[in-house]
């Protein structure tokens, strides 16, 4: 069983950042990663990959055209089964309450702790299993 996580960023050097972050896990096939450069490029491989085990969905917030935010009640109501933790380099109680009230899982703010990013998906992995 493949089992996928979707990262969404319009920034090009974080697929780069995430696939050495998590390069053991991504060697030893623990999980595959995904990435979208936009909010409509995420949406499109998201009802892509409708049969597909997706765990997990991290976005950004802020990304021109469509944000996160206007994303994230998109993808809920596609695959509601998949939680979506929202990243920001704004770690506001507003945004923190808009994405929340919109849905998402949880809110982690740039720089990414990928300890905590870790445990995440270690969960996430165990309910897929």
């Amino acid at each position: 069983m493949s089992v996928y996580i979707l990262v969404v960023d319009d920034e090009p050097d974080v697929e780069a950042l995430f696939r050495q972050q998590f390069r053991r896990d991504l060697r030893a096939g623990r999980f595959l990663m995904e990435f979208a450069s936009s909010a409509p490029a995420a949406l499109e491989r998201t009802v892509e990959m409708e049969d597909a085990t997706l765990i997990l969905i991290l976005s950004d917030i802020n990304m021109p055209g469509m944000s996160g935010l206007e994303m994230l009640p998109i993808v809920r109501s596609v695959r509601p089964d998949v939680p979506v933790i929202m990243i920001t380099a704004y770690g506001d109680a507003e945004t923190r309450r808009k994405a929340l009230a919109n849905g998402a899982t949880d809110l982690m703010t740039k720089p990414i702790d990928f300890a905590a990013l870790r445990q995440e998906i270690d969960t996430r992995l165990e309910q897929a299993a």
